[in-house]
């Protein structure tokens, strides 16, 4: 039997639905494990390998091109079952790393590895029948690990859960740092997330203000609002990704065309070397809040604020 047919069986075995019992989770696996057709099961490791290389993995050892924007349907279609499996872990070198990172590796967890070097032994059944008896406390496990190190804030007091990175520190800098000097008296109406596009959306806020919700992919990072000066702050959080620029700014006015509230622009960044990097891509018209100096604001104004001090 080909490995291929081998790797098929042993997910069937792992109980992965049908979706997944195909030749791609197979090739997957393999690469996962860095076991070649002429090697045995109780050779299978498990060392950090990132998607890219498990396409290399798999071109080189089992003759299967998979082209490079491949690796999005690997991801989604392989690479998150096995995780929710607990076959593999992300980043176990480094939980903190942020999610979407392009050097985000996965490998096999030890419990499987232990299964998986079994296969076509008299141990098997038993391994994998102890495996599955376990596998929620082994999901647990591993929940337990990423959330040591996701990002936590308050939001109305109550305690949310970012996924690491970043990123989401910075988010967290806006909305405590940046919210308690020039939001007072706002309320957050949304946070996004790395790992999920919406961590906190209040869909109440957004019917009264008429945000078109419809084009979540259009929102910033943070939207907060202040009532009694119906200002809509909205604050895109740049650590590898662009600032406001104009077309951000149609982008959002066209999302905000039916509503009454007065926008303001915020681009917020950890530090100067990263605002540096981004400046010549910010709209006129739109502010900037650079973390590490939290108490004072650059306007892009023009003369708005031109005048004695």
């Amino acid at each position: 039997m080909s490995k291929i047919k081998e790797a098929k069986e042993i997910l069937t075995a792992f109980k992965l639905s049908s979706r997944q019992q195909n030749d791609r989770s197979a090739r997957v696996l393999l690469s996962l494990l860095h076991l070649k057709e002429n090697q045995p099961w109780s050779e299978s490791k498990n060392d950090l390998i990132g998607i890219h290389d498990m396409i290399i993995f798999i071109s080189d050892n089992y003759n299967f091109p998979y082209a490079e924007n491949s690796r999005e349907s690997i991801r989604k279609q392989s690479i998150h079952q096995f995780e929710q499996a607990g076959i593999i872990v992300r980043n176990i070198d480094d939980p903190s790393g942020p999610t979407n990172s392009g050097k985000t590796v996965y490998s096999i967890t030890d419990e499987a590895l232990e299964v998986l070097r079994s296969f076509k032994t008299k141990e098997w059944e038993t391994k994998i029948k102890y495996f599955l008896i376990n596998s929620s406390s082994l999901l647990k496990k591993y929940e337990r690990l990423r959330n040591i190190h996701k990002v936590s804030v308050k939001i109305r007091g109550e305690e949310y859960l970012m996924s690491p990175g970043k990123h989401n520190e910075l988010q967290k800098l806006i909305i405590e740092e940046f919210g308690s000097r020039f939001a007072k008296d706002s309320l957050l109406v949304y946070v996004g997330d790395t790992s999920k596009k919406h961590l906190y959306l209040d869909k109440k806020y957004c019917t009264e203000l008429k945000i078109d919700i419809t084009q979540h992919d259009k929102l910033p990072d943070i939207v907060m609002y202040n009532r009694d000066k119906n200002w809509l702050y909205l604050i895109e959080a740049v650590t590898t990704h662009g600032p406001v620029s104009p077309k951000r700014v149609i982008e959002i006015k066209e999302m905000l065309k039916k509503s009454s509230v007065l926008p303001i622009f915020v681009s917020a960044f950890p530090d100067f070397k990263t605002f540096q990097k981004y400046a010549k891509e910010i709209s006129w018209e739109t502010e900037v809040w650079v973390a590490n100096s939290p108490d004072h604001m650059i306007h892009f104004n023009g003369d708005k604020f031109l005048g004695p001090h």
